[in-house]
């Protein structure tokens, strides 16, 4: 990992997932590159702002994020640099993303609410949209807490060798213990079709960590891995989104961005 994108609004929730990436950027030996998309206020808009006013204001939010970036550097002893544009969030990162050719984009992660389960927010878009690993970070994480690392998948539907790598990588720089946890409706299925398969990438795929598997015979995958984050008091949940065809995206949600929007811990979404 070399380039970390962290995104804020200098919102509570931001702040924290911005410290979370700063550590992580510490740890990693990375840059960070700290960015904030500049809206025009609807106090500003209603009263039809001069441009310079726009301006004036564009250059104070700059001057607030150069010296969070000051802050940070000084804090963490890393390497910051930061941007602040006039653009709407969404349609910036991923320019950032191939401009700074990032590893790692970290976003804050609201508290679930009845409006983002019917809309989403910037992070589950992120998600979505974005083929690049995005990490979802809540409300009071920490990362020097990564002790325990669940990885919920699809065992069945493969095993990608840099999903596996990415996770090698993570366990090993936080020296933690990693759990394999699948659901299925059919285990019998596992132990039929693919076990050797599945059991041989993996011991290739995450040679020289500590990680064991677990698989449940559930028809409900969200709440199932709910309860397995308890059960294993996990630290961090890792998933690959999945992507549908239009018609299938119609009647289906994507479990991963489900979860994001729903957890205690921070969610890392490896697209594969």
């Amino acid at each position: 990992m070399k380039k970390i994108i962290a995104a804020t609004d200098f919102s509570p929730v931001a702040e924290n997932a911005v410290a979370y990436a700063a550590s992580i950027a510490k740890q990693t030996g990375s840059e960070l590159i700290l960015y904030n998309a500049f809206v025009v206020p609807v106090h500003a808009a209603n009263a039809m702002l001069p441009a310079d006013g726009i301006q004036e204001l564009l250059e104070q939010r700059k001057n607030r994020l150069e010296a969070k970036a000051l802050l940070l550097a000084a804090v963490y002893d890393i390497k910051v640099r930061h941007e602040a544009n006039f653009s709407f969030i969404e349609d910036e990162l991923l320019l950032l993303i191939r401009k700074y050719k990032a590893d790692l984009l970290v976003l804050g992660m609201p508290a679930k609410t009845l409006e983002q389960d019917l809309w989403g927010n910037t992070t589950t878009a992120a998600i979505k949209k974005l083929k690049f690993p995005v990490l979802a970070v809540p409300a009071g994480a920490r990362p020097d807490h990564i002790k325990k690392v669940l990885f919920a998948c699809d065992v069945l539907g493969g095993l990608s060798d840099k999903v596996l790598l990415s996770i090698r990588d993570l366990a090993a720089l936080f020296n933690a213990e990693v759990e394999i946890f699948n659901v299925d409706q059919k285990v019998e299925d596992l132990q039929s079709e693919a076990s050797a398969a599945v059991f041989n990438a993996l011991d290739e795929g995450l040679d020289g960590i500590s990680y064991y598997y677990k698989n449940v015979k559930s028809n409900t995958v969200i709440k199932a891995i709910e309860s397995e984050i308890k059960a294993f008091e996990a630290d961090i949940l890792i998933m690959v989104p999945k992507k549908y065809g239009f018609w299938s995206s119609i009647v289906h949600k994507s479990k991963t961005r489900t979860m994001a929007s729903g957890l205690d811990i921070p969610l890392l979404s490896i697209p594969v």
